[in-house]
């Protein structure tokens, strides 16, 4: 049944990324599609419909902006807008012409009075990013910065950061740039896409969908997790979790983790299902609040349904070590056919901003790549505030003093936070480290947002570079499991630093204390405090890691902490499986934990081990029962025979109904893997 289910999500997750829904209903409406609507902006504005108490305006539209594929705001408020009006697909001989504009309101009514093309002659741009004093934009297969060196607006300095990223097909090419809160830059990819990216730290691997993780200082670059069709969202909630859409399969809001994997990923054998089965697909992410917003959209999670003109909400609660996810009233809909969402993000001043594309032809494989109808000059970016409420407060970020920026922490915007973390990032690391702790010590322990600002804390001195394992500690144990959940990262990803030996370790401290974390962390009273803990021990390749990381099974699980466990015991194979083999780890200690293991790589080579601590006859019952599940599933035809004759003979200690389940369980892998008992 699991195999059967597995090959029916990949084999609709093909049909729908080949064309996406070439026999859709929306494909074949399409290829009819005779009345293209007037390109009139307040014609197409008078069509949404909003929640009560919202507004929309028009912010920004052609001439001075055309087909917006991403859009972000710098520290400074301007919007950094990716624009491609080739896409998608030059033609022979025509020269690469796509813009990266920068749009700005300077009189702050809501309304975009300049804009300013920062570079011109790029080939299908689909991400940029203000940072490091420019842009990162990526261009086809590359991984750009690009700078303005002498103040005229536009980029002189062009320099290839990162370059080997697949060029398979154009709409999914390397995308969705955001910073993370811990300073690192993160982009995701999509599934015909297979990259080969050279690093000092060597090549770096990803084939098909997945999330990247980029550190532009030391250039370190990893797989945060594998999958999807076409995932063109992703962002971090208040906490530092991880979520994503994808623009075409079927699963709503996805959570991510460290080592998760998604329908696609190549070679996989199990998959992270998404919180909400069946909803349609999405593009883009946001989640939504400050004090501009009413109270009942604060963490709200929004992503765009181009298809069917909407912008769609989502409320996202905590469920064990993961989530569960609720789809709620939109907060933009429209009958107007040329409407396209694709983008949407927090503006400064606290409004909601959504990247029109504004097509009547959407798709990729159903339409031809030279359709007439294709609208290659039109583009919209979308205002929506809430009426009769202050618009948030807006903050010098730039030009604000490194004090100024630390307690620009505490704000309730996540805007305003990251780039406070971003811009104390550019200034001296000494002079920080010193406020920062000044900062810290002024904070009021009594305060509701106590400990989240320490966390805000720990993400600077991960911007910084620096290692403090001594601060992490006291995170580690804090009474909120969300706060002790993104410590249990830090921990991992600075035990990662400081192999590669890119984190610099301050006052003294060593790194040894980080693997103390992950032991507590993985006895932790909360799942999603385990799963990270059981994730971060998959970065220290030992035997004893995976000891440790079975841990977690002592406590209840759920879908989450089960993949994360199994997903561990895979990553550390070549380190505890000879161990096992070879009766350096003597599994009858922890029969039921190392059969999980065993299961998990399918370790048919563990199997006379498993015989030989049955015919002991030291393991208790439910040992014996364990034990006997692994051989049915993992073992060739004699071990099915040697099994066969334990549960039939006479003095078999186990009761009927566990016999029958076992015979079940033969003659089901006899079946499936055409095996006969010996």
């Amino acid at each position: 049944m699991k195999d059967t289910r597995v090959t029916a999500i990949v084999c609709c997750a093909l049909i729908v990324a080949i064309g996406e829904c070439v026999w859709s209903p929306v494909a074949v409406g399409q290829r009819d599609l005779k009345e293209i609507p007037v390109p009139d902006a307040e014609l197409e504005r008078k069509t949404f419909i909003l929640p009560e108490g919202f507004e929309v305006n028009l912010y920004a539209a052609d001439p001075q902006i055309a087909k917006p594929i991403q859009m972000n705001f710098d520290a400074q408020g301007r919007l950094w807008i990716a624009s491609s009006s080739v896409y998608p697909h030059i033609k022979p001989g025509e020269k690469a012409s796509d813009k990266i504009l920068v749009i700005e309101d300077r009189d702050r009514d809501g309304t975009a009075d300049r804009t300013t093309v920062f570079a011109d002659d790029l080939l299908i741009p689909t991400g940029v990013v203000p940072g490091d004093g420019g842009a990162y934009v990526v261009n086809s297969t590359e991984l750009l910065h690009l700078q303005d060196v002498d103040g005229d607006g536009k980029a002189e300095r062009r320099k290839v950061v990162l370059s080997g990223f697949g060029s398979e097909d154009t709409h999914h090419l390397l995308h969705t740039l955001r910073w993370g809160h811990d300073g690192a830059l993160y982009m995701n990819q999509s599934i015909y896409i297979h990259s080969h990216i050279e690093t000092p730290y060597g090549v770096k691997r990803l084939g098909g969908g997945g999330i990247w993780r980029f550190r532009p200082d030391t250039l370190q670059l990893e797989v945060v997790c594998r999958g999807f069709v076409n995932p063109w969202g992703h962002h971090f909630d208040h906490w530092g979790q991880s979520f994503a859409t994808d623009g075409a399969f079927r699963e709503g809001i996805n959570y991510v983790f460290p080592g998760s994997v998604f329908v696609t990923a190549p070679g996989a054998k199990r998959f992270v299902a998404g919180l909400n089965p069946g909803s349609p697909k999405h593009c883009g992410l946001e989640i939504v609040g400050g004090a501009h917003l009413p109270d009942s959209w604060q963490g709200n999670m929004i992503t765009n349904d181009f298809r069917a003109h909407r912008v769609c909400r989502f409320v996202v609660t905590e469920d064990g070590a993961g989530y569960a996810s609720r789809q709620e009233t939109e907060l933009i809909k429209s009958s107007h056919t040329a409407f396209r969402p694709i983008d949407v993000k927090m503006g400064p001043d606290g409004a909601i901003y959504i990247a029109d594309w504004y097509n009547p032809i959407i798709q990729h494989g159903e339409v031809d790549f030279r359709d007439e109808r294709r609208d290659h000059i039109h583009g919209r970016i979308w205002r929506i505030s809430a009426k009769k409420r202050p618009l948030a407060k807006r903050h010098d970020l730039v030009n604000a003093t490194t004090g100024e920026l630390l307690r620009a922490l505490s704000r309730q915007e996540e805007w305003i936070r990251l780039h406070a973390k971003l811009q104390l990032k550019q200034r001296p690391a000494p002079e920080v480290k010193q406020e920062l702790k000044a900062w810290l010590a002024s904070l009021d322990r009594k305060a509701e947002n106590y400990w989240h600002d320490r966390l805000e804390a720990l993400w600077v001195y991960q911007c910084l570079n620096v290692i403090v394992p001594g601060y992490l500690g006291e995170l580690v144990a804090a009474p909120d499991h969300r706060v002790r959940a993104a410590a249990m990262r830090v921990a991992s990803q600075w035990i990662e630093d400081s192999r590669l030996g890119t984190g610099v370790l301050a006052d003294g401290a060593k790194a040894d204390a980080l693997r103390a974390y992950l032991r507590a962390g993985v006895r932790d009273q909360h799942p999603r405090v385990r799963l990270e803990a059981t994730r971060g021990w998959s970065r220290i390749k030992s035997p004893e890691s995976a000891r440790q990381a079975l841990v977690v099974l002592e406590q209840p699980m759920d879908r989450f902490l089960d993949f994360a466990l199994w997903q561990t015991m895979r990553d550390l194979k070549e380190e505890w499986l000879p161990a096992v083999v070879s009766g350096e780890f003597k599994i009858e200690r922890n029969v039921s934990q190392w059969v999980f293991a065993l299961r998990a790589v399918e370790a048919r080579e563990a199997i006379p081990i498993l015989l030989a601590s049955l015919r002991g006859g030291g393991l208790d019952a439910e040992q014996t029962e364990e034990a006997l599940a692994a051989v049915a599933s993992l073992g060739g035809a004699p071990e099915l025979g040697q099994l066969l004759q334990m549960v039939l003979a006479p003095d078999a200690e186990l009761s009927s109904k566990r016999q029958v389940e076992i015979l079940v369980s033969l003659l089901e892998t006899s079946r499936r893997r055409k095996l006969k008992p010996k």
